[in-house]
């Protein structure tokens, strides 16, 4: 067993402070790569060695299993068995508690726990029982539901503050509808988790007393992301002796979105009255050069609480920022710099590189040029681009044009936009076609054979028109217009029309769709819509064959918590990292700003800001701005530039050209900083200069399945499967000790044995 001694000789000044300090309420301001976690198990490790506070009288809450485990495995390696210690993320532990007492709600013990798809069942039933309108009112109703809960919001509570809201009688109605369903049926929704254990709080005082008496010291890690029901339960849970110690950092506040309460960190002290408060501003992750960009953006919010990080490691190599032409100009530099400084340090692996992203529709440019040049990469916290549900909805419809016995396509496509077409009829469909051995398609032009009811098949047969519609415009049109046909004829967008972070990210995506059709067609001079499908199956096929040794590419809300030696944040342009929608909310614009905050503080060594200076949105290409945290930082990033700029007087931030003209780092000048930015003319120059020498010699006839050949990187291999053709062929090769790599015949550099 490890000596407490030799735990707080690792500790620096700032960190042995907090630890000490075990009685009342203590917050701790953990800057990023501070060592917070450290800081934590130890504390336990003290109570446990020092003080002897039994383990069962400790808690521990974490917002993730994983994190969960970890902090096991390291107090288990600290001071032995903690069996007894409650250490988990808060949901199970809430999880842990209604087992116990959710039969004084009058639950039964084995209550069911609802998944996000069972919610969305029950709720459906539930518009069919009141017979409101689904299509107008789910979504809303959903979201509404969620966030009443965690705001520890009844039904008639939620009404009560909500009066004035559009459809809140509705609104009502559907949310007390659906807490009699989840009753009925002994269930509850993973908020109720929360919800309940607060009420059973509440209704029930002895119940959190018992608990507040067990655990006598309580720990809460991540404190910013908690929101109103989390804190009242903290509350709850330290009532009786006043010791909780909570572990956070409002800098990185990013949840909002979700319920999340910057303000339960932020006035803490006011709440918890007496509680000391210590900064822990060393970091041991990044360069100077890294925390002094991140220190300069974050001092511009307002609702934080002042911090400078500082680090005694070296200054390192400069901030670089670059300016593509476009969305994949910008994604080929990325992805040409990983291949230099791979080529430059041979102990540098792929997974030592990082891309962020503000929204997950930027991501296709990147998976598609890594493709290109060999680069494995992995989506980070989310499907990947192609995998995502509104592209493939969209890309069900082209599939049924090129291949109409396509029954999967079909149902996708016939359901989405929803056009009143119930599972009980296309059962019916299914089952007739399936006895007369054709596809759905075909069936649709023979209802008259079917017992379906004559709307049905009035709705079916227009479906089957309307396909024959989109076969037709597909034979004389781009697949990009075929795109923009399919949605504008079948009205798709509209179900994207209410405002919410989801629908932004979905609009952004299926207009990344178009771009990519766009671009493919470009690329290749006389491409058909089947060669374009080929490309994205290609796309599709090759997610995680490296699970190991990959490029990590994640929206920058997936990318809380990590670091990496090598980190490209890209899409820094305004309405995408600021989102369009926080221009006029500072509230959100700050939360905006946390975000750039967070994803520069993911870098060790070597930090890229990159931004293009045109993207496909929304159906068109539109002329992209810089954002406004690469201005607020461009005397760090620009300092010969920021110089001018001190001698002008700039207070708005607009879109329009004329206000961003003035210090935008993409201007015809050639002009490149001290720092490393680099113009639209030197992206340009600089991506046809390292572009990989295509092989004009290759006989791409010669790569079959079981053929020999040799990388001059990851040696001897074994073709196993080909995609696509010509200049588009795809190579998948099995390399010992390797793993499966996915190489264009084309660039690669490779021979045939």
């Amino acid at each position: 067993m490890v000596k407490i001694q030799e735990l707080l000789d690792k500790l620096n000044e700032e960190q042995i402070k907090p630890v000490l300090d075990t009685e009342g309420a203590v917050l701790v301001i953990a800057g990023a790569g501070s060592g917070k976690t450290r800081v934590l198990t130890t504390r336990i490790a003290y109570l446990i060695m020092e003080k002897n506070v039994p383990a069962h009288q400790i808690m521990a809450i974490t917002f993730t299993n994983k994190a969960a485990g970890e902090m096991k495995e390291r107090l288990e390696k600290i001071v032995g068995d903690i069996n007894d210690m409650w250490v988990s993320t808060i949901h199970s532990m809430c999880v842990r508690i209604l087992r116990k007492d959710i039969d004084k709600l009058g639950y039964d013990k084995n209550f069911t726990i609802y998944d996000e798809t069972d919610k969305e069942k029950v709720l459906k039933r539930v518009f069919e029982e009141t017979g409101l309108d689904a299509d107008a009112l789910l979504k809303t109703a959903k979201n509404v539901i969620s966030t009443a809960k965690n705001d520890c919001l009844k039904p008639l509570e939620w009404k009560k503050e909500n009066s004035s809201v559009r459809f809140s009688e509705e609104i009502t109605q559907i949310y007390t509808a659906y807490e009699n369903q989840l009753a009925r049926s002994n269930a509850l929704d993973f908020d109720d988790l929360l919800f309940k254990t607060y009420e059973l709080f509440c209704l029930h005082p002895e119940v959190a007393e018992y608990y507040s008496n067990k655990f006598k010291y309580i720990h809460i890690d991540e404190f910013q992301d908690t929101n109103t029901v989390q804190f009242a339960i903290a509350q709850a849970l330290c009532k009786k002796h006043g010791n909780i110690f909570v572990v956070g950092d409002d800098d990185q506040s990013i949840y909002g979105w979700r319920g999340a309460k910057i303000e339960n960190i932020l006035s803490f002290d006011d709440i918890f009255r007496g509680a000391k408060v210590y900064k822990l501003e060393r970091n041991y992750r990044s360069t100077k050069n890294i925390l002094n960009l991140a220190n300069c953006i974050i001092a511009n919010n307002v609702e934080r609480r002042q911090k400078q990080l500082w680090t005694d490691n070296c200054e390192g190599v400069k901030v670089e920022t670059f300016v593509g032409t476009d969305e994949n100009n910008e994604a080929a530099y990325v992805a040409m710099q990983i291949i230099n400084l791979m080529k430059r340090n041979v102990n540098l692996l792929y997974s030592d590189f990082a891309v962020f992203m503000r929204v997950n529709a930027l991501s296709r440019a990147f998976e598609q040029e890594f493709m290109k040049y060999g680069i494995p990469c992995k989506v980070f916290g989310g499907f990947r681009f192609f995998e995502r549900k509104e592209i493939k909805d969209v890309l069900s419809y082209l599939k049924v044009i090129v291949n109409s016995n396509d029954n999967e396509s079909f149902l996708r496509c016939v359901s989405f936009p929803k056009r009143g077409i119930g599972d009980k009829t296309l059962r019916e469909l299914r089952e007739f076609c399936q006895v007369a051995s054709i596809s759905l398609y075909d069936g649709v032009f023979r209802l008259e054979q079917t017992s379906i009811g004559s709307a049905a098949k009035t709705k079916l047969f227009n479906f089957g028109n309307l396909l024959d519609n989109f076969k037709a415009y597909a034979k004389n049109n781009s697949v990009a217009r075929l795109i923009d046909y399919i949605l504008e004829t079948t009205g798709f967008l509209e179900q994207f029309a209410e405002k919410s972070e989801e629908n932004t990210s979905r609009l952004y995506n299926i207009s990344e769709l178009k771009n990519s059709a766009e671009q493919f067609e470009k690329d290749n001079p006389g491409s058909t819509l089947t060669d374009y499908l080929n490309s994205v199956t290609l796309s599709s096929d090759t997610d995680d064959i490296n699970n190991g040794d990959a490029v990590t590419i994640a929206t920058i809300h997936a990318a809380k918590g990590l670091e990496y030696k090598n980190v490209f944040v890209a899409g820094l342009d305004e309405k995408i990292l600021p989102i369009a929608r926080s221009v006029d909310d500072e509230s959100e614009m700050e939360e905006e700003r946390r975000l750039m905050y967070v994803s520069i503080t993911r870098a060790m060594e070597r930090l890229y800001l990159t931004r293009a200076m045109s993207r496909y949105m929304y159906g068109k290409r539109e002329n992209m701005f810089q954002s406004r945290f690469l201005k607020e930082a461009q005397h760090i990033l620009f300092p010969r530039r920021a110089d001018e700029e001190i001698r002008r007087k700039e207070n708005s931030y607009g879109y329009s050209s004329r206000e961003y003209s003035r210090y935008e780092d993409d201007s015809d000048s050639g002009y490149t900083s001290s720092s490393g930015g680099y113009s639209s003319q030197y992206a340009k120059s600089f991506i046809q200069a390292n572009k990989p020498k295509a092989n004009t010699s290759v006989n791409y006839e010669k790569y079959k399945t079981g053929v020999k050949v040799r990388h001059v990187k990851f040696g001897e291999g074994t073709v196993i499967n080909t995609k696509g053709s010509g200049d588009n062929l795809i190579v998948d090769v099995a390399f010992k000790g390797v793993g499966i790599k996915s190489l264009s015949a084309k660039f690669a550099p490779m021979e045939i044995l």
